[in-house]
């Protein structure tokens, strides 16, 4: 540092208590007045970010309960390009001229890489670091990376206990799953559903030096020597070892974020287990242990653990390796969507509601492996800058923060589809059951074809954001399924009739493009009128709704004019340069395209098109004009007709 400059004070996260603590409901609310803020050329002579043996460069767990983020923390050192995406290269560090106290990170946030800066003051007690650090005293990246993540959260202390697998994608953008080792029982929505296999660890093999794995405690093992309730260690490698009696067992080497191994066993130190196998190879494995780390063999994991996540590989080219068969899945989408109450927000499949689910279409191109991820925003009570506050008080229950969601697929052989009676049938592949997760993942093996997606929450009326993301071998295409057009409106001082007109935009005849196009009036026209009533004086007086007969999936950009036609003059005779009095414009790829507005009397035409020309599809054109009728028959009639329309454009969606 030059001249002296002040170094860098992050006043979005100050070296105060409001940056350590939100509520206070956390065993580290007991440090309030004992913490003071170092930067870490104030805590040794040499600081750096990463020490020269790899070995050394592991997380240490300190006072803080974050043991899911420092598993996952641990994937980014065996895989340099992920390092680089969330802490990118070259950053001034201590020592260097361009030093100014400040580091920047990279965090994956609802599908986006989120940029976090920082200041490099870090929380000690007694010149020491309280919280996360590295094995080696004088590397900070974990703790910088620590700090960084709290303040995405909004606190060091809404890192107290949390999932490996949410932490995963935060840091690699990709995928993670999550796995129970005990049984599972039929979902009771879903009879069609098949028992949730126990984890084989054999399922992973294809990827097993590639993928992150991690293991979890609920309750403290048979094996440990301390209580480690709701703990996460992490799977360093496993292999097959051959025993001098000739058969083979699965060792795993397992690190424990505590920094001490805490756990017994048969393959722990110098236990029984390694006299059967051969004393030179015994010998390299129990060399391979670090502080911290322990062997156990596969029949101990499964019985010794609850939980197991996986992480998903990811290449220099950003795409995922299939932990399922290895295979790269070249082909990525993703979309977001929402359930709102009274619209969107339908529930599970016993309710009656649930068609109002917002509905994605899946285009398969070719028979592949795909996977589908529907990931749940956290609830915040604000969204300032990086500061999020959950709706509640963290008490480590992740209802709290999160809907029970799953999502169900539908094979559907044509686009035209009556939706309640597809709805009565099977899904073709669902999630295992609405869970309070922030992510739920599906796998399959695809036909070609298309798929109906339908994200869901538990309850009905459930509120909350969310991405949809598709991953997948073959070419795939997502979209969203727009919702039927809105009833049309009723007021309580008129009604409307609905007129229909069907057409064809046909390629070299009518299908004439937009205004840009000087073919713009071969579209066909829709002549229609607006008559003097007396009765209506103010407010909107004509809706039009225009619809293409399109897949979801390969949908033309459409959108419509009204051009005022004087007396006299038909819309063969206007202008070609006469302006419009109205436009649903630009021209949107969706199924249907509305305007509502108000006309003074007279006579017009509707002029629908495709952007470009002579691009062919069929369309439906509804008129809607309000009217001043008060009888009681006509507007039952009416809701008859709307009712029919809402069925009509639920058949065709």
């Amino acid at each position: 540092m030059c001249g002296g400059e002040a170094l860098f004070e992050d006043l979005d996260f100050p070296s105060d208590e409001s940056s350590l603590f939100s509520d206070c409901s956390t065993p580290i609310s007991r440090l309030q007045g004992d913490i003071t803020w170092r930067r870490p050329q104030e805590i040794c002579q040499s600081p750096a970010l990463f020490p020269d043996n790899i070995n050394q460069a592991h997380a240490k767990q300190g006072l803080l309960g974050d043991c899911w983020f420092l598993c996952a923390s641990s994937f980014l050192l065996k895989n340099k390009h992920l390092l680089n995406k969330v802490f990118p290269p070259d950053q001034p560090q201590w020592g260097d001229s361009r030093y100014r106290g400040s580091f920047q990170f990279c965090f994956w946030q609802q599908g986006l890489w989120t940029k976090v800066v920082i200041d490099d003051r870090l929380p000690c007690i007694n010149s020491t670091l309280c919280f996360s650090r590295c094995h080696s005293p004088t590397a900070f990246w974990v703790a910088l990376l620590e700090k960084a993540y709290a303040k995405l959260y909004g606190s060091y202390e809404r890192l107290w206990a949390g999932q490996v697998s949410e932490a995963l994608v935060d840091l690699t953008g990709g995928l993670a799953e999550h796995w129970s080792l005990g049984e599972f029982g039929l979902e009771e929505e879903n009879p069609e559903q098949d028992r949730r296999r126990r984890l084989d660890l054999n399922l992973v093999y294809p990827v097993k030096d590639e993928c992150a794995l991690s293991c979890s405690t609920h309750s403290s093992p048979r094996g440990a020597s301390e209580v480690v309730q709701y703990h996460a260690l992490t799977v360093i490698e496993w292999l097959d070892v051959r025993k001098v009696s000739g058969s083979e067992v699965r060792l795993l080497r397992i690190r424990n974020p505590w920094g001490r191994c805490c756990w017994g066993g048969t393959w722990v130190g110098s236990g029984a287990g390694w006299s059967s196998v051969d004393l030179n190879c015994a010998s390299d494995l129990q060399a391979r242990v670090a502080e911290g780390e322990f062997w156990l063999d596969e029949a101990e994991f499964m019985s010794q653990f609850d939980d197991v996540t996986v992480g998903y590989p990811i290449n220099e080219e950003g795409h995922l390796k299939s932990i399922y068969t290895g295979d790269l899945l070249t082909h990525s989408h993703q979309l977001a969507g929402r359930w709102i109450k009274g619209h969107s927000a339908g529930g599970n499949r016993n309710s009656s509601c649930y068609g109002t689910n917002p509905k994605f279409w899946l285009k398969v191109c070719e028979k592949g492996e795909v996977l589908v991820s529907l990931l749940q925003h956290r609830k915040w009570r604000n969204m300032e800058k990086y500061a999020q506050t959950p709706l509640e008080d963290s008490k480590n229950t992740k209802h709290q923060h999160y809907q029970a969601i799953a999502l169900h697929m539908w094979k559907v052989e044509k686009k035209r589809f009556n939706l309640s009676r597809m709805l009565n049938k099977p899904p073709c592949a669902s999630t295992h059951c609405h869970t309070y997760e922030r992510e739920v993942v599906l796998h399959r093996q695809l036909e070609p074809g298309y798929y109906l997606l339908i994200p869901s929450t538990y309850q009905p009326g459930a509120e909350a954001r969310f991405l949809v993301r598709v991953f997948s071998s073959s070419s795939t295409s997502l979209s969203i399924q727009k919702s039927p057009a809105p009833s049309l409106p009723l007021t309580t001082d008129g009604e409307w009739e609905t007129i229909y007109f069907q057409g064809s935009w046909l390629e070299g005849t009518t299908a004439g493009g937009s205004r840009n196009f000087l073919s713009h009036w071969q579209n066909p026209c829709f002549p229609f009128t607006v008559c003097n009533d007396p009765d209506i004086t103010s407010g909107l007086n004509v809706k039009i709704t225009l619809q293409q007969c399109r897949p979801e999936t390969d949908l033309h950009p459409i959108g419509f004019h009204i051009y005022k036609l004087s007396e006299g003059v038909s819309a063969q005779t206007l202008p070609r340069d006469e302006d419009p009095v109205a436009s649903c414009v630009p021209h949107c790829y969706i199924q249907d395209v509305s305007l509502s507005c108000c006309l003074p009397p007279g006579a017009y035409t509707i002029v629908p098109s495709t952007y470009q020309p002579d691009c062919s599809a069929n369309f439906t054109l509804s008129l809607s004009r309000r009217i001043h009728r008060k009888v009681v028959k006509s507007q039952e009639k009416l809701g008859r007709a709307i009712q029919e329309v809402s069925h009509i454009s639920v058949m065709q969606s």
